[in-house]
């Protein structure tokens, strides 16, 4: 666990002499810089209980002991190097304990299981229904709309005579999850954020779906193409650390890049806490990559968390264009639950 929130925290190695040091010198920074949950690990201390106490000799001397015995134990077990970095053993463990949290609470929540039958973008030519902006050309309903525009009288097809085919599953989806690392999401709101996408690769690989990863900031961090290999997933996903800014398009380009040319429902979920910032016309660039992903029959859904209204209207207008649905969130402990309510409405 103290591993896992040194990742979340965006450092690369466990520091005990640091940490020590910045705890003694100024309690309020040391909070800012590893997140309460790491100082909780780290010391065995509730933080309450080590701001009262962190400028007693004693407490001190004891507090310093404590942390170096943790440090020599991790090293002892290969969790960490000489240099204190965190090892690929180190990686594997923090993993094993991220999937099992997040596997007792999907229990605890009782999350239910896919339902089978619903609209794809690809799949069977199903039910015919009214024309939406950004729905494909390709879905045009020809005869139904000849039908509807000479029973209205229409001289000429109007934009109101337009139909399109609804398409049934064919059971095969290719899901992204798509992860905002951008510094703003350091600490536990990344740390939920890694678990809903375990919770979410745990059970589309359950219904015999893909999953993918791809973490994105200034540049794509991580990979990972649609898959059906969860551990590769989980080590993955919980190497992610909070550390730059914020590249959206680059994220659905990279996406488009690796989703199939197969007849498969492709499916991009972005999770992000701020707007684009990298780039001329970080929003402009986006929103041209939805239309082209839309295009190529990707569809995309934003989760954002906590964002403001810029960066409301811009996901108003990926969902839109994207034929996915928008959810805003404030607290993040029911994370997991919506990104398995985007999955199950696909």
């Amino acid at each position: 666990m103290l591993l896992d929130a040194t990742i979340s925290q965006g450092l690369f190695a466990f520091n005990p002499d640091m940490m020590y040091e910045q705890l003694v010198k100024n309690y309020e920074n040391a909070e800012k810089m590893y997140g309460e949950s790491m100082l909780r690990l780290a010391t065995g201390y509730d933080p309450n209980a080590l701001k009262k106490n962190i400028k007693f000799p004693e407490f001190q001397r004891e507090l310093k002991n404590k942390m170096q015995k943790m440090l020599q134990e991790m090293k002892d077990e290969n969790f960490l190097d000489d240099q204190n970095k965190i090892t690929d053993r180190g990686i594997e463990l923090a993993s094993l304990v991220l999937y099992m949290e997040e596997l007792n609470d999907l229990r605890a929540k009782g999350i239910g299981e896919k339902k089978t039958r619903k609209p794809m973008l690809y799949g069977e030519k199903m039910n015919v229904r009214e024309y939406r902006k950004h729905d494909r050309y390709h879905d045009l309903a020809l005869k139904s709309i000849i039908k509807t525009s000479i029973r209205r009288g229409h001289k000429k097809i109007e934009n109101e005579d337009l139909r399109v085919f609804e398409r049934e599953s064919k059971g095969k989806i290719y899901i992204i999850y798509a992860l905002d690392a951008s510094g703003s999401m350091k600490g536990n709101k990344i740390n939920l954020c890694k678990k809903a996408g375990i919770a979410l690769a745990y059970k589309a690989i359950e219904e015999n779906d893909k999953a993918g990863l791809i973490v994105f900031g200034t540049k794509i961090e991580e990979q990972v193409y649609p898959t059906s290999d969860f551990s590769q997933f989980i080590m993955s996903i919980t190497r992610i650390r909070a550390q730059k800014q914020t590249d959206i398009a680059l994220t659905i380009e990279k996406a488009i890049e690796m989703f199939p040319k197969d007849n498969v429902t492709k499916h991009l979920v972005l999770i992000t806490d701020a707007v684009p910032t990298v780039g001329e016309d970080p929003s402009k660039n986006t929103l041209n990559l939805v239309e082209r992903a839309t295009a190529l029959g990707i569809s995309i859904s934003v989760i954002g968390i906590e964002i403001d209204k810029e960066g409301i209207e811009l996901a108003k207008k990926i969902v839109e264009i994207g034929n996915g649905r928008l959810y805003i969130v404030k607290g993040l402990e029911n994370l997991d639950r919506i990104v398995l309510q985007d999955y199950y409405s696909l």
